[in-house]
């Protein structure tokens, strides 16, 4: 419990800055999920940093994750120096469990503009009491259409747990959203992922409301 208040405390889009409060009805796993994400630009990079809860019916939270990233780049660095940490807690059937902790360490690649954008980066994956070296790439997007009335937006993960394995985990989460104000939008995420937590093949659909602030 002090670790998932510790990481409530510390609590993807290319304005300089933005934030942003999704709530979702996990239809497969049959609870809900809270994101909140935050993206700020500065003169020395940019920081990204997301942080989930899952809500169960008879405990409330019971898994709480988060991350937060670091990239390093001034306008003559052709790429910037990227720095990320992954982690969480949890609970089923009253058993508690930890998310293993995870240092990746890279080098990032982006652009974008007002409606279109992506970013992209490379790097060594650090994970608690794993006993190989392991590798992670990340790719995230954003197009707005109609006028800016419609999101598509995501980010697709590849990364080894076990070395080059059969471990090697594939996780996709693509996000279409309808903007009724700057502020309310409401949509629809797909999780698609394979060897992620334990699990083959899976396609998970939500419905999502997200309010930007």
């Amino acid at each position: 419990m002090k670790k998932l208040l510790a990481i409530f405390a510390v609590l993807v889009s290319f304005a300089a800055n933005a934030q942003n409060l999704q709530l979702h009805r996990d239809f497969d796993r049959g609870h809900f999920t809270t994101t909140f994400e935050m993206f700020k630009m500065d003169k020395w990079g940019n920081t990204f940093t997301f942080i989930d809860f899952d809500y169960d019916a008879d405990n409330g939270i019971n898994q709480g994750y988060f991350e937060i990233a670091r990239v390093l780049k001034t306008e003559k660095m052709p790429v910037g120096l990227h720095i990320e940490y992954n982690g969480g807690v949890g609970n089923a059937d009253n058993f508690g469990y930890t998310i293993n902790d995870a240092w990746i360490f890279g080098v990032n690649y982006a652009k974008g503009g007002a409606k279109s954008g992506f970013s992209t980066y490379a790097g060594y994956k650090a994970i608690k009491d794993a006993d190989d070296a392991n590798f992670q790439i990340t790719g995230t997007w954003y197009v707005n259409f109609f006028d800016g009335k419609m999101t598509f937006s995501g980010f697709a993960d590849l990364w080894t747990e076990n070395g080059l394995s059969d471990d090697t985990v594939f996780l996709t989460e693509p996000q279409l959203w309808y903007n009724v104000s700057k502020n309310f939008s409401f949509g629809s995420e797909v999780e698609i992922s394979n060897n992620f937590a334990g699990d083959d093949f899976e396609v998970r659909p939500t419905l999502a409301v997200k309010w930007n602030f």
